[in-house]
């Protein structure tokens, strides 16, 4: 691709952005009604702030998710302990409705707007951010390019290119050096991430480690868990974490198989999208299951099969209810979900064999003992219940596992290094405007 066709690519972008904005109100409607957008803030998503800005430097951060939000906010802290106004956008209402309450009180929190150009100008325009800090694979051409053209610096942390995504970006390299040349850092989650990144054009990369790993375990209600321990008493139970399209079939069947030889045998089915709620008790009724919905606050009685937890922000309290947790995105779909969290909350960890998006992590998980890769759903059902009967095996994995989350730790510490030396001048031009 010339570079000639890169800006061509780039322009139409901008263009067809342009044409369709005046058009996007029924489609934010649609995802409104769908539960995927805030009804109340949906002008948030046009860049139309929702309070004024404040007085002095500003720091802006943005996650897409649940998980990367949680592993950015240690660095708002930071900004905000210095005492640098911070704003954070997020991009789904899970995760808005998961961080507002965890943000430090002066940091803002808005809707990301789309990135189209008359919203992402409109937000740049109100908020003038001195320094913007996108994560993980947070890439928005118009959002790029616009921060740009206002010489914002912009930071890339916990930086992770996908196999796939890095297939795309390297097919169109001229595109991609227009966009990812505009980043003042990339710090990268490991050394293939930060590789990958630099023959797309980034520069500087350095490699800082996973912010995930230096997060608190994932928090629960110590009430709500008292309970429902005491629902579950000694029933042999696991967890299917984060499971996709598909791998509920997974689920029954290996339900199924188990409970047949396990008294009491209990599942804990946390999909990924709650959303998702209605047709997975269907299906799980479908093939003889009693199903007890976390969403419906259902009773936990002896007779139900599956807990379905089907809500927003309780998977710190569904890990802690077994003591082995496979986990999705890694046998039906592909690329796996982050083995992370599970290890910090004490499983012993189960995944499908297709979990390249989380590469590194497995890869230290497998090589301590902390995680096993199961090929199909018999291979599953092998697995746990070798895993359920046998406590001394159990017991080691969860050991390994969390020594590797240990090990693994750091990232925290050498992202803020990255952060400093953008943060630091915001104190000085703070101290110049005599802003206390």
């Amino acid at each position: 691709m010339s570079e000639l066709w890169a800006r061509m690519t780039l322009k139409t972008y901008r263009l067809v952005g342009t044409v369709i904005y005046p058009f996007m109100g029924p489609f934010l409607a649609i995802r409104a009604r769908n539960g995927k957008e805030d009804r109340s803030r949906r002008y948030e998503r046009y860049g139309y702030p929702s309070v004024d800005k404040p007085v002095g430097p500003l720091v802006w951060f943005h996650a897409a998710s649940v998980g990367e939000s949680m592993a950015v906010i240690p660095l708002i802290e930071r900004v905000d302990s210095l005492g640098i106004n911070t704003i954070m956008t997020t991009g789904t209402v899970t995760s808005a409705e998961v961080v507002i309450n965890r943000l430090p009180q002066r940091t803002f929190h808005q809707y990301v707007p789309l990135d189209l150009k008359p919203a992402v100008k409109r937000f740049v325009s109100h908020w003038r951010p001195d320094l913007a800090v996108f994560t993980e694979s947070e890439v928005w051409p118009m959002t790029v390019l616009e921060l740009s053209a206002w010489r914002i610096p912009q930071v890339l942390v916990n930086a992770r290119m996908s196999d796939r995504s890095f297939d795309r970006w390297r097919g169109a390299s001229k595109l991609a050096n227009a966009l990812f040349s505009n980043f003042s850092h990339v710090a990268a989650q490991s050394k293939v991430d930060a590789e990958r990144f630099e023959t797309l054009g980034a520069h500087p990369v350095s490699v800082s480690g996973n912010l995930k790993v230096d997060t608190d375990a994932l928090p629960c209600d110590e009430e709500e868990l008292a309970q429902l321990k005491i629902q579950i008493a000694r029933r042999p139970t696991w967890i299917a974490a984060s499971t996709h399209n598909g791998e509920e079939e997974v689920v029954a069947k290996d339900h199924k198989k188990l409970a047949a030889r396990m008294p009491g045998f209990l599942t804990v089915l946390v999909p990924r999208h709650p959303d998702r709620g209605d047709d997975i008790a269907a299906l799980l009724e479908r093939r003889g299951l009693r199903v007890a919905r976390r969403s419906l606050n259902q009773p936990l009685s002896d007779d139900i099969n599956v807990y379905l937890g089907d809500t927003i922000g309780e998977m710190g309290l569904f890990l802690r209810l077994g003591s082995v947790v496979f986990i999705g995105k890694s046998m039906k779909a592909a690329g796996g979900q982050n083995p992370l969290e599970p290890a910090q909350t004490g499983t012993a960890i189960l995944s499908g064999q297709h979990v390249h998006n989380f590469r590194e992590a497995y890869s230290n998980l497998l090589r301590s003992g902390g995680a096993r890769l199961v090929r199909d759903e018999e291979n599953l059902a092998a697995n746990l219940e070798y895993l359920l009967n046998n406590p001394t095996e159990r017991g080691k994995m969860i050991t390994a596992a969390s020594q590797t989350v240990r090990e693994m730790g750091g990232a925290l510490e050498r992202t803020v290094e990255v952060l400093d030396a953008y943060v630091f001048p915001l104190n000085v031009k703070r101290d110049l405007e005599g802003i206390n």
